[in-house]
């Protein structure tokens, strides 16, 4: 079992060794094979292969987590070679973890550190997702406003405004706005946009303007 100490040391490690590409935080698996104890390459190359199935089975495109590349490496006497190398995702680190050798400690450290912060960047990411679609309810919502001021002064009343948008609902999803809410499970009283995803919205507001 890990002590405290080797954890902290680990965990620095581990964030020591990340890098960008692309915008992408990525580690490299000739690093991140010494992280996880791993003494020869071809050993951990098993490891890597094991985890582009899993990639490839879950429906991710494996060649935007596993990134083939080559780099420069000192030989001795000041003298360099070029070896192959492969830039990991967080989720393909995360994979690459599940599919090591459990009874290294170093791997129970990465499968920890990587579903948690995996985890953590799926809450970061939902949260700018429901920012994005709040905004873009409130943008509904004063695209209707108006709207309905313009139409109000050519004397269309709440009725007429609620036909427009039934119309609107049906052009966009081959159903009115009742057979909309029956189907989506939204009470009578509440706006269907209240519960569109936000992709839905943006398709409302373009419908309106």
């Amino acid at each position: 079992m890990l002590k405290s100490e080797e954890i902290k040391a680990l965990f620095t490690q581990f964030e020591n060794a990340v890098a960008e590409f692309e915008g992408v935080e990525c580690w490299s698996a000739r690093e991140l094979q010494k992280l996880l104890g791993y003494t020869l390459w071809q050993n951990f190359e098993k490891v890597l292969a094991k985890s582009k199935i899993a990639c490839e089975n879950v429906g991710e495109d494996v060649s935007n987590h596993f990134i083939d590349v080559n780099k420069m490496v000192e030989i001795g006497s000041g003298a360099q070679k070029q070896i192959k190398d492969i830039l990991l995702t967080r989720y393909a680190c995360y994979l690459v973890a599940q599919n090591g050798d459990s009874q290294k400690p170093q791997i129970a450290f990465a499968q920890s550190y990587f579903a948690v912060q995996t985890r953590r960047a799926e809450i970061i990411e939902q949260r700018i997702l429901e920012t994005e679609r709040v905004e873009a309810r409130t943008k509904l919502r004063e695209t209707e406003k108006r709207l309905s001021g313009v139409l109000y002064e050519r004397g269309v009343d709440d009725k007429g405004f609620a036909i427009i948008r039934s119309k609107g609902d049906k052009a966009l999803f081959r159903l009115d706005t009742a057979q909309l809410k029956n189907k989506m499970g939204v009470p009578q009283s509440r706006p269907i946009a209240d519960f569109c995803p936000q992709s839905a919205l943006r398709q409302k507001i373009l419908l309106l303007q």
